[in-house]
């Protein structure tokens, strides 16, 4: 596919810590004991999309997936360019920095925290099929929270209300009529009148989410983003403002101004003959087409009209951002179960992954749905049921580790119990700490006989 793909990879997302160290930007947080970031890769990988961008927010953490994707990416399958930004840049500006680099016809934006398995192939092909400006994959908001073993959410900012979108579609459920953001929702949605007329209805949703995977045509994409100084967020000010545009073709933006011979009533008047055609003769689902008509049809002129189009993904099919706390968890929990064929790993009879190299000790058990990574020891009568066991852990005895992920290089002490928890890298809990409902960043150590709920601790930093 002769798409040019732009992988947006973030840098040190705040709203992640404390998982996120200087050690582990956003795009190396683990999920299965794998770079989030892979999941994209890979699926990038298996559409034959051989070349990537990926845009990092600054030189620390571009220089730590650099080093990263040397290590572990084979050019000759994909061929993957690490691209420099400004920290805390929105995504518009983020794109607006590689201007230079994007040549091809059409542009597939990709966020480097999706974990799905929904092609990105077929977001290519929908885009191609309607010659749209742009075209937003759209999929079932994930259900949100573990199950009854507790939560590692308990202070996520994201569970705030108000966090969905607000969708509209037409008829034919093929393009995009409006779009709004959860934090832009006021009690009142308000549709253009131009478009509701045009569809004759408009199909309202909340269901959905935009998994911010969007397929632009690069020369609609490159005048929008130098022409907006101001626009700042694909989500919040491109994609939008391309559906408020979809129905002002050229000759009803620019023809009111004047024609040749600076007659500007006459060119008022034409466009809005024009216009009144387009919305009389767009009262059927298939407004688009008629709009695309060439120099036969009703209006050639409208041949240059905006087609904002969507594919929606089949509710089968799983799409997850890791964009909060609580989606960490989730993610994790969902790619070591249900979602399992999204890991890569074989699952053992038993429902669970083992690493060959891992030590456990006597009456020590690991249900289904869990993982333990290479190097890891652990200790007699362990218990550990739907959790996530990073490499070369050290864990001692009667331990019980619950709904939870643990990081590689931990350790942690006899008679400990963790539970619907975040444990980073290198963190020491020792003996009989108990944390419930907690986020441990890296390197810190958790003294003995401590008991957490709720808490989100990080090693102080070296001022």
């Amino acid at each position: 596919m002769d798409f040019q793909v732009v992988v947006l990879a973030g840098g040190f997302s705040k709203t992640l810590d404390p998982l996120v160290s200087q050690e582990v930007p956003k795009a190396l947080l683990p999920v299965a004991n794998r770079p989030v970031i892979s999941y994209v890769l890979e699926l990038l990988e298996q559409n034959d999309l051989k070349n990537a961008i990926i845009v990092v927010e600054g030189k620390t953490a571009a220089d730590l997936i650099s080093s990263w994707i040397s290590s572990t990416i084979d050019d000759d399958r994909l061929h993957v360019e690490v691209a420099v930004v400004r920290e805390d840049v929105g995504t518009a500006d983020a794109l607006r920095s590689i201007d230079h680099r994007l040549t091809a016809k059409d542009i597939l934006v990709v966020s480097g925290d999706l974990v799905t398995d929904i092609t990105p192939g077929a977001v290519a092909a929908t885009h191609r099929r309607h010659d749209a400006v742009v075209t937003a994959m759209l999929c079932s908001i994930p259900v949100s929270g573990s199950s009854d073993t507790g939560s590692a959410g308990a202070k996520d900012k994201s569970k705030k209300a108000g966090r969905y979108n607000i969708i509209g579609l037409d008829p034919t459920k093929q393009f995009l009529l409006h779009i709004a953001a959860g934090a832009e929702i006021e009690k009142d949605i308000r549709v253009q009148k131009s478009i509701l007329r045009a569809v004759g209805q408009v199909e309202i949703r909340a269901d959905l989410m935009d998994a911010h995977v969007y397929a632009f045509k690069r020369s609609v994409l490159q005048d929008v983003l130098n022409q907006k100084e101001t626009f700042r967020s694909l989500k919040r000010d491109v994609l939008p403002y391309l559906v408020r545009s979809q129905l002002r073709s050229e000759l009803v933006l620019n023809g009111a101004q004047s024609d040749e011979n600076g007659n500007g009533t006459d060119a008022m008047q034409n466009s809005k003959v024009m216009l009144s055609q387009l919305l009389t003769n767009a009262s059927m689902p298939s407004f688009h087409e008629i709009c695309a008509l060439g120099p036969d049809g009703l209006a050639p002129d409208l041949k240059k009209t905006h087609k904002c189009c969507v594919y929606i993904a089949n509710k089968n099919k799983y799409c997850a951002r890791l964009n909060s706390i609580q989606a960490f968890s989730d993610i994790n929990r969902d790619v070591i179960g249900d979602a399992n064929h999204l890991s890569g790993y074989t699952f053992s009879a038993h429902n669970n992954i083992i690493h060959p190299s891992a030590e456990l000790g006597s009456r020590t058990t690991v249900g289904p749905q869990c993982m333990v990574g290479e190097g890891s020891q652990m200790g007699d009568k362990c218990s550990v049921k739907k959790s996530v066991i990073g490499s070369h852990c050290r864990i001692g005895s009667n331990v019980k580790i619950v709904n939870s992920v643990v990081f590689n290089h931990v350790t942690i002490g006899d008679g400990c119990s963790i539970q619907g928890s975040i444990v980073c890298s290198n963190v020491q809990l020792q003996e009989r700490a108990t944390l419930k409902d907690c986020q441990v960043g890296a390197g810190f150590v958790v003294t003995a006989g401590s008991d957490y709920k709720g808490e989100s601790m990080a090693k102080k930093e070296k001022q």
